[in-house]
C-alpha cells in the first residue's frame, strides 16, 4: 500500500493552479471537468502519481469559498533550505504566515505559507538529504 494524494476544495482553480505551481513549484500532472457533476479534479504534484504522493484541488463551481474549520492542520513539503524557499515564494507572490526560524521547544527549522483559500503550507528542512 501506499498514499496516492490528499484532497482539498478551492474556491478559485486558476489561483490554486497557480500558487502549487508557480509559487510552490508542482507540476500540473492532470486536470479534468466533469460537467455533470458540475465540478473539477486538478492533481499537482512533485512528480509522476506512480512514484509520488500527490494533492488533488477539487473545484465545486458553484462554491466560491470553503470554511476550513479546525480538524485540518497543514499540508508539509521538504525544502533544502528554509529561509531560501520563503524568499523564493515571497518573490512570487506567496505569503510567508510564520517566518522561517527554529521549532518552538526545539531545533527543526520550518516556516509557513498560506495558499490562496488559507490552507497551511509547512516547510521544514529535508533532514533526509543532508
Amino acid at each position: 500500500m501506499r498514499m496516492l494524494h490528499t484532497m482539498i476544495r478551492v474556491g478559485d482553480l486558476d489561483k490554486s493552479i497557480h500558487f502549487y505551481t508557480h509559487v510552490l513549484g508542482m507540476q500540473l500532472i492532470r486536470k479534468h471537468d466533469y460537467e455533470s457533476g458540475r465540478f473539477t479534479l486538478a492533481f499537482v504534484g512533485y512528480g509522476e502519481e506512480k512514484d509520488n504522493t500527490v494533492l488533488e484541488l477539487t473545484h465545486n463551481w458553484d462554491t466560491q469559498e470553503y470554511n476550513l474549520g479546525n480538524g485540518f492542520g497543514h499540508l508539509a513539503i521538504a525544502v533544502d533550505d528554509v529561509y531560501q524557499a520563503c524568499d523564493k515564494i515571497r518573490a512570487a507572490g506567496g505569503t510567508i504566515t510564520r517566518e522561517p526560524g527554529p521549532m518552538k521547544h526545539g531545533t527543526t527549522i520550518l516556516a509557513f505559507a498560506e495558499d490562496p483559500d488559507g490552507y497551511k503550507i509547512e516547510l521544514l528542512e529535508d533532514r533526509h538529504n543532508k
